[in-house]
């Protein structure tokens, strides 16, 4: 399995057409797209994540973009499909079309809306791990999603041999303590709030799916290299340059 670590980008989907109900995907613009990260020393592409449009494509776009992502990119780095939905057979679905399709994991994000219990979020994330055999990485945005998986139900889910990882957007960094010492050294723990990035790696975490990334690839993965070297001040400096990035992209 791949190692999932650094400075890795929820990749944009380059659209043709403006504003439209006839708009595509731009597939031309996707490969120079994903060209530019690998050249950029980006650690990993996360294809059609909220990012990605994935709340916006069809259901047969959102496929054909993970497919075409993962032969474009052709191993060079690891590819991460975005594959959750608040429909628990929906996700199954779209996670086996991202298995065959030969991407290295999954990224699947709480199911949104519906705001499930606690038990829930467990039994529909066992439900997909148990459904198909990729190694998958929970997505927690509660500020997207108005739903929240805690730190000791997600060590629940990291009892289940291929749910390898979070990423955490909550924004708070403490709850990386908590996360180590639920889910053990071997689960991957990665940051989606890039304002909070660099001390979510300082505390312990193994890198960032990063908004910014789309715009300072280059930047974002010294960034993630002097934080996960443990050289703060390195890291703070970068932080600082990064920050006039956030204010256009997040």
């Amino acid at each position: 399995m791949p190692s999932f670590s650094g400075s890795m980008v929820a990749v944009i989907t380059p659209m043709r057409g403006g504003i439209s109900p006839d708009a595509s995907i731009d597939w031309s613009r996707f490969e120079r797209l994903l060209d530019f990260h690998v050249a950029n020393g980006t650690d990993a592409i996360v294809a059609v994540g909220t990012t990605g449009e994935s709340a916006t494509l069809s259901a047969e776009e959102h496929c054909e973009a993970i497919r075409r992502v993962v032969a474009h990119i052709d191993g060079r780095i690891p590819v991460i499909a975005g594959t959750g939905a608040n429909s628990t057979t929906e996700a199954i679905h779209l996670t086996e079309r991202a298995r065959h399709a030969g991407a290295d994991a999954c990224l699947l994000v709480t199911p949104y809306y519906n705001k499930p219990t606690q038990e829930g979020l467990y039994q529909h994330h066992k439900v997909i791990a148990e459904a198909v055999d990729i190694p998958q990485i929970l997505y927690n945005v509660p500020g997207r999603t108005a739903c929240d998986m805690l730190p000791d139900t997600i060590a629940r889910l990291a009892q289940i041999g291929n749910i390898i990882g979070v990423k955490e957007a909550t924004g708070e960094v403490d709850r990386v303590a908590q996360l180590r010492a639920g889910c053990g050294d071997d689960f991957v723990l990665l940051s989606g709030d890039d304002a909070t990035g660099r001390e979510f790696m300082m505390a312990g975490g193994d890198g960032v799916i990063s908004v910014t990334a789309n715009v300072a690839p280059e930047t974002m993965r010294e960034l993630c290299r002097a934080a996960l070297g443990g050289d703060g001040k390195l890291a703070q400096e970068i932080d600082d340059v990064l920050d006039a990035a956030r204010q256009d992209v997040i």
